[in-house]
């Protein structure tokens, strides 16, 4: 079994900072990518970036410039360091992870429950 748990979200003001841990737990053989999505109220979910295993980052347009993800492979750990933060950016922010459970098996994706991010103006 793989968990995802993440924490950071909260509620901050307009232009305010957060910065959100996920960390993986259980059998995980290895990490492929990490990421993190976001599904605001009543629409659909978006990616906002993702990190490869080479580094490689990926961020969705509206969030270049105040956005930046970070991996710590020890850990199993990903981290989404948010700023300038916009009332638009209010949504449930929930941590993705593609990896192995073991060398023979595929690769499968796992999802966080979420973590609450509002933005007030």
């Amino acid at each position: 079994q793989v968990q995802l748990m993440e924490s950071g979200g909260g509620l901050v003001q307009a232009g305010g900072s957060l910065r959100l841990s996920c960390a993986a737990s259980g059998s995980i053989f290895s990490i492929s990518r990490m990421g993190w999505y976001r599904q605001p109220p009543g629409k659909q979910r978006e990616l906002v970036a993702d990190i490869n295993r080479d580094g490689s980052t990926n961020y969705a347009d509206p969030m270049k410039g105040r956005t930046t993800i970070t991996m710590d492979n020890a850990k199993k750990a990903v981290y989404l360091q948010m700023d300038s933060l916009k009332p638009e950016d209010t949504a449930v922010y929930i941590c993705n992870l593609e990896g192995r459970r073991s060398y023979a098996s595929g690769r499968m994706n796992y999802w966080g429950q979420g973590t609450q991010v509002t933005v007030s103006s």
